[in-house]
């Protein structure tokens, strides 16, 4: 018995991808971007098709994600950033509607929407996210978007 698989090649190519990037923690997030246009790249997207929007910080970009994502000028949107637990509750009220907002911009769009955003409690386990020891979790969401976009052909 054959089972019917569906499953997303990872070719960029032709492919319009809006970045949404927080300018908090830009040494951080600058390397996420990085690491997606490195990803996006590798893999045929052309940089001319590649729009990159800066927001103020994490609770901004679910607003600009869904606004992209709703345009229908992108076959996906990539989410970047990074929230660093401080002495109060904010990091957490903060990652969690963050988190929230763009998971609801994805379903609402029907765009994907790739999930690049960090939420560490320290600095050292951002930098290993952002290119050293963990990878680079903006090359990772790149290559889930790529993925998910080709799969949704599919259906």
């Amino acid at each position: 018995m054959t089972v019917h698989t569906i499953a997303g090649q990872l070719d960029a190519k032709g492919l319009k991808v809006a970045m949404v990037a927080a300018r908090f923690n830009d040494f951080i997030v600058d390397r996420l971007i990085s690491g997606a246009l490195d990803y996006l790249e590798r893999h045929g997207a052309n940089r001319e098709d590649i729009t990159l929007v800066r927001v103020p910080g994490a609770f901004e970009m679910p607003l600009v994600c869904q606004k992209l994502a709703q345009s229908g000028r992108y076959n996906g949107v990539l989410a970047l950033g990074a929230v660093i637990r401080g002495g109060t509750p904010h990091f957490d009220y903060v990652c969690a509607e963050a988190t929230k907002g763009i998971a609801q911009a994805m379903l609402q769009a029907g765009t994907p929407i790739g999930f690049g955003l960090l939420t560490c409690d320290s600095i050292e386990q951002a930098i290993e996210r952002a290119g050293a020891k963990a990878g680079n979790k903006g090359a990772e969401a790149a290559a889930a978007m790529l993925e998910t976009v080709r799969v949704l052909e599919q259906l």
